[in-house]
């Protein structure tokens, strides 16, 4: 559940107008994914294969998914359905890279399954429009 919690606070963060700009949010994308190989390496140490308190790879994720999506209620909370459903299940080959050992195995599944959602959402935008 921490994971559900954090995507729900970054989904919220993304709310704040403003921070739906693309350039920004690739900025903080970019950033986190950085921070999150390297901590997340240091928590695995101290804690296990991909510990469940941290949760920086579910920010990551989350805000993958909402990158260029247009900012309607409607969308964002069906882009955070799929975004945790999708990181539940870990399609190919996110089941894959959550294997490598360290902060990259903790940051790509999600990393995969952001892009997978923003895939999703994007097609389903286009259908609608």
């Amino acid at each position: 559940m921490p994971g559900t919690y954090t995507s729900f606070l970054a989904m919220l963060l993304f709310m704040i107008p403003g921070f739906e700009n693309p350039f920004l949010l690739m900025i903080l994308i970019s950033l986190s994914i950085a921070v999150g190989v390297l901590l997340g390496s240091k928590f695995e140490k101290v804690h296990g294969k991909d510990p469940s308190i941290f949760t920086l790879d579910e920010v990551v994720g989350t805000w993958i998914s909402l990158l260029f999506i247009k900012k309607t209620i409607y969308f964002v909370l069906i882009a955070f359905i799929i975004w945790r459903i999708l990181d539940i299940l870990k399609p190919y080959p996110a089941n894959l890279v959550e294997k490598i050992e360290g902060g990259w195995g903790i940051m790509l599944d999600d990393i995969i399954s952001g892009i997978y959602t923003l895939i999703i959402m994007t097609a389903i935008i286009n259908i609608i429009n």
